[in-house]
């Protein structure tokens, strides 16, 4: 991209889920525009941590303070016994001053319109938006985004950017898991579990090992496979687009986002500035972005991840968008931990995973860069000496020989 083109196209928004205060900060660290969470209620992420309305409120005040947006999930399907529970739960909303509501339900939209009428209404993927027949629709009845399906092509993303107002917001999924079901739209976990993925408690039934049995031989299961070890049959790839961020801008995208609202600090902070980075170098050319390449797609295989694959942008996925014989993750770093705060010349730090003294670990910083240290002193809690951390979640007072930044990611390399 020139830079007289980049004149006249606006930067897309980088829009980063978190699943708690604490990754919130950390997306907005690490080069989100936008990050996206849910409430304790009304959320298509039950098994999520997510936030209590004091967090809530926190976040999004966090967020204001640089200058960054928070929109609040409430895109269940939701049931008559819910409806008041909603528009409760709005009022409370109205309070804290989200940026925008993410929202599938007509009645559920219905019942934004009229009690939080000042907050702008996104509607959610949830919704099936495969035309620009149903943006216009949305248009007018009032909302100012709609988020694409992820069953959609560039192709078919740019003619619906053709065909709708330049005020009409196009919000994209770009990275991360992708559904077995269309839009997300999935039976699976109500029929095992009793436990809805549209009312968000999925148990994610297209990653389970399936067999098949044969009427008359009851109790013998025949693996379904590619190997002795059985099949993964209904598990996909993860998507990635770190490669065609120009596509993805000539397609008149306004906002990227990245899947992932179970997903650790180390996660949110290693795909945010990866694409952050992609993102901007683009913009200012395309040539630096072309010469980065082999960075991005290193520093996005750092994080936990299932292979890679584009999806339906470039038409219908393969078999090759499939995953036979694991579900198992990718995992090249571990995450330890973040910087919460400071005492003397050692760092405080939530740990999550063990580590040593005399270890040598990673800081990721934001601007792309990743600082190689040494752990050199530890203690515990209560201030004594100690050699490791042991117990996930426990704070601990760690000494590096170099010294991080409030809200560095400590990382280790398998």
């Amino acid at each position: 991209m020139d830079n007289n083109t980049s004149n006249k196209i606006n930067k897309p928004e980088l829009l980063i889920p978190a699943s708690s205060l604490e990754v919130l900060k950390v997306a907005v660290k690490y080069g989100a525009d936008a990050v996206y969470i849910g409430g304790e209620m009304f959320g298509l992420r039950a098994k999520a941590k997510n936030f209590s309305m004091e967090d809530m409120k926190e976040g999004i005040e966090f967020a204001h303070k640089y200058g960054k947006k928070v929109y609040v999930t409430a895109n269940i399907t939701a049931h008559n016994a819910d409806l008041e529970g909603v528009k409760e739960y709005f009022l409370e909303l109205k309070e804290i001053k989200p940026d925008a509501l993410i929202i599938s339900d007509p009645g559920v939209f219905d019942i934004a319109k009229s009690v939080v009428p000042e907050i702008d209404i996104h509607i959610s993927t949830q919704a099936n938006n495969v035309n620009y027949g149903t943006y216009n629709f949305w248009e007018k009845m009032g909302a100012t985004r709609v988020v694409s399906a992820r069953e959609l092509s560039l192709k078919e993303i740019k003619e619906i950017r053709q065909n709708i107002s330049p005020k009409m917001e196009i919000e994209t999924f770009i990275h991360g898991a992708m559904c077995i079901s269309y839009s997300g739209r999935c039976l699976l976990s109500n029929y095992f579990t009793g436990r809805d993925a549209n009312l968000g408690a999925c148990t994610h039934p297209c990653r389970w090992k399936y067999y098949v049995m044969e009427e008359s031989r009851p109790g013998e299961y025949l693996p379904v496979f590619e190997n002795e070890r059985g099949t993964y049959i209904f598990n996909s790839k993860d998507l990635c687009m770190i490669e065609y961020i120009p596509e993805i801008v000539d397609a008149g995208i306004d906002s990227l986002k990245i899947e992932g609202r179970m997903k650790t600090a180390l996660y949110v902070a290693t795909v945010a500035r990866t694409y952050r980075k992609a993102i901007d170098d683009y913009f200012e050319s395309e040539e630096k972005y072309r010469s980065n390449m082999d960075y991005y797609k290193d520093e996005i295989s750092k994080c936990t991840y299932r292979q890679f694959t584009t999806g339906f942008f470039f038409g219908k996925p393969t078999h090759e968008t499939q995953i036979y014989d694991s579900n198992t993750y990718v995992r090249e770093y571990t995450y330890l931990g973040l910087v919460n705060d400071f005492e003397d010349d050692y760092c405080i730090i939530e740990q999550r995973n063990k580590f040593c003294v005399g270890d040598t670990v990673e800081i990721m910083k934001k601007d792309g860069s990743n600082l190689t240290t040494r752990v050199v002193g530890m203690k515990d809690e209560y201030g004594k000496e100690c050699d490791s951390c042991p117990h996930p979640k426990k704070k601990v007072y760690v000494k590096f020989d170099a010294m991080p930044e409030m809200l560095d990611i400590i990382r280790i390399k398998e």
